[in-house]
C-alpha cells in the first residue's frame, strides 16, 4: 500500500507540473492526493501503525482505563487523533495565516491604501518605472504572500502601462521581486512559515542568512532586463474603478491603516518569539486592530442601505481561494507519504545519513524541480526529508538538520530560483501567464535565463557566507 500512496504523490506532482497542458488545476489535484492518501492509510492502518508508530500505539492501549484491546477500531482511533491531527494541525496554521495576512490586504485595498504606489509610478523613464515597480514590490512581498503582492502589483501595472509588449517585461520583473523578495523572510511565502511553524529556523537567522543570495537572485535579472528595455516607457492614468467605502478617507487615515497593516506584520515574529504562540494568532490580531480600525474610519458608510460591491480583481478571488486550498493539500499529501516510512527508506537507499547529508546536492536537485514542478510541493517534500534535530550529541555535519541549520535555508532558496526560471514553479508565476497570456517560451528566452544567473550567483554567495565546507 505504500507503493499506492507514493504513486499517488508522483501522479499528482506529474499533473501540478503538467497543468498548462493537461488545464487540471493543481489545487483540485493536491486535495484529491492529500484525501486519498490518508483514506487508504487508514484503511492499511494496522501494518502502518505497527511498523512506525508501535511503541506510541502500545503505550495508548495501556493508557486507557481499563486498558483496551488491540483492534481496528482502536487503530483508526489513534490514527486519527495522534497521526493525522497534528499534520491538520500545521497545515492550518499555514492555512490561517495566509488568510488573515490576504484579508488584511484586502481591506487595505478597498481603502486606497495601495493609490500611494502609484504615485511613484509617475514617470516615462523606463529604468526608473522598472526599478520602482520592482523595489515596492520586493519590500511588499518580504511582509505579504506572494500570490497577493503579485497580482496587487499587476493590478497597478495594467491602469498605467496600455502596450501588452511592455507589460510582459514589467510584469515578469514584478514576479521576480515577489518572488526574492518573500524568500527573504519567514512571512513572505508559505515556504519560509512551514520552517518557521516547525521550528526549522528563527526569523532573524532566516533573513541575514539568506539576504546576499536573494539580493543577487533579484538584482541580477532586473538590471539585465532594464537595459534591453527602450528609453522611454509608455503611460497613461487610468481612474481608478470605485471601490465602495475609500472615497471618504483622507490621506492621513489611509496611512494610519497602511501602518497598522504592514507595520503590524513586522512585529509577528517578536510575538512570537515572546509568546511562544503560533504565528497565525499574530496575524489575526493585527487583522482584528486593523479590522477594528476600518470600522470606526467608515462608520457613516457602514449605515448605508446600499454598498457598492468593492473592486476585486478575479484573479485574486479565485486564485487565492486556490492557493489556500493548495497548501492544504500538499501538506496532507506529503504528510501521509511520510507517515508510510517512504521517505526514510529513500534516503536508506540513497545512503544519506547524519554524517554525509549532501546539502548542496539537495539544494540543487530541489531548484531543478522546482523550475517544473510548484515551488511549494517541492519544498515541502525535501523539508519532510529530515525532522528538525537537536545539537545534543550530534556530530558537527549533522547540525545542517539542527534549527537555523544549512539544509533549511538552502532548500529555501533553491525552490525559489528554481521557480523563477521558467515562471510555472509558482502560484504568482502562473497568475502573470494568465492575466498577461504570456507563454513559457517567451519567458525563458527574455527574463528566465536572466534568472537563472542570478540564481546561480545567489547560490554561490550562499555557500561562501554559511557553508564552503559541507559539499
Amino acid at each position: 500500500m505504500t507503493i499506492v500512496i507514493v504513486s499517488i504523490l508522483l501522479l499528482g506532482c506529474l499533473l501540478i507540473a503538467t497543468e498548462n497542458i493537461t488545464k487540471v488545476n493543481r489545487a483540485a489535484v493536491a486535495i484529491f492526493a492529500g484525501t486519498v492518501g490518508w483514506v487508504l492509510y487508514i484503511c492499511f492502518g494496522m501494518d502502518f501503525v505497527t511498523s512506525q508508530h508501535a511503541y506510541e500505539f502500545s503505550s495508548y492501549l495501556h493508557s486507557q482505563t481499563p486498558a483496551i484491546p488491540e483492534s481496528s477500531a482502536t487503530v483508526k482511533a489513534f490514527i486519527s487523533r495522534f497521526i493525522f491531527l497534528p499534520y491538520v494541525g500545521r497545515a492550518a496554521e499555514i492555512v490561517l495565516f495566509l488568510l488573515a495576512t490576504m484579508t488584511i490586504v484586502e481591506i487595505l485595498n478597498n481603502n486606497g491604501c495601495f493609490d500611494f504606489i502609484r504615485q511613484l509610478l509617475r514617470t516615462r523613464s523606463s529604468k526608473r518605472m522598472i526599478w520602482t515597480l520592482s523595489v515596492v514590490t520586493f519590500v511588499i512581498s518580504a511582509n505579504l504572500d506572494n500570490l497577493t503582492t503579485t497580482v496587487m502589483m499587476l493590478t497597478i501595472m495594467h491602469g498605467i502601462i496600455p502596450s501588452r509588449r511592455q507589460r510582459l517585461y514589467y510584469g515578469s520583473a514584478i514576479l521576480l521581486s515577489a518572488n526574492c523578495g518573500g524568500a527573504l523572510t519567514v512571512i513572505g511565502n508559505p515556504e519560509g512559515l512551514v520552517l518557521w511553524s516547525m521550528g526549522a529556523v528563527t526569523a532573524t537567522n532566516f533573513s541575514m542568512a539568506l539576504l546576499l543570495p536573494c539580493l543577487a537572485a533579484w538584482l541580477v535579472p532586473i538590471y539585465l532586463i532594464s537595459r534591453s528595455l527602450p528609453e522611454r516607457v509608455d503611460t497613461e492614468w487610468i481612474v481608478m474603478p470605485y471601490r465602495g467605502d475609500d472615497t471618504r478617507l483622507n490621506v492621513w487615515q489611509r496611512l494610519l491603516m497602511l501602518f497598522v497593516g504592514i507595520g503590524g506584520l513586522w512585529f509577528i515574529p517578536t510575538f512570537h518569539n515572546i509568546s511562544k504562540l503560533s504565528p497565525f494568532l499574530g496575524a489575526l490580531c493585527v487583522l482584528s486592530v486593523l479590522w477594528i480600525v476600518n470600522e470606526i474610519f467608515n462608520r457613516k458608510l457602514m449605515n448605508m442601505d446600499a454598498m457598492v460591491e468593492r473592486r476585486t480583481p478575479r484573479m485574486v478571488q479565485y486564485g487565492v481561494i486556490q492557493m489556500i486550498l493548495f497548501v492544504m493539500g500538499i501538506m496532507l499529501a506529503v504528510g501521509v507519504v511520510k507517515e508510510t516510512g517512504a521517505y526514510d527508506t529513500l534516503m536508506d537507499y540513497l545512503g544519506i545519513d547524519e554524517s554525509r547529508p549532501f546539502v548542496w546536492l539537495h539544494g540543487v536537485a530541489a531548484g531543478v524541480l522546482s523550475t517544473v514542478l510548484d515551488n511549494f510541493a517541492t519544498a515541502v517534500n525535501f523539508i519532510s526529508l529530515s525532522d528538525v534535530l537537536g545539537q545534543d550529541g550530534i556530530s558537527e555535519i549533522a547540525t545542517v538538520y539542527s534549527c537555523n541549520g544549512l539544509y533549511w535555508k538552502v532548500i529555501a532558496f533553491c525552490v525559489m530560483a528554481g521557480g523563477n526560471v521558467l515562471g510555472v514553479g509558482t502560484m504568482s508565476g502562473l497568475a502573470l501567464m494568465k492575466m498577461e497570456r504570456m507563454h513559457v517560451g517567451w519567458f525563458f528566452r527574455h527574463v528566465g535565463w536572466k534568472a537563472l544567473m542570478g540564481g546561480v550567483l545567489g547560490l554561490c554567495l550562499l555557500w561562501l557566507t554559511q557553508g564552503q565546507a559541507l559539499l
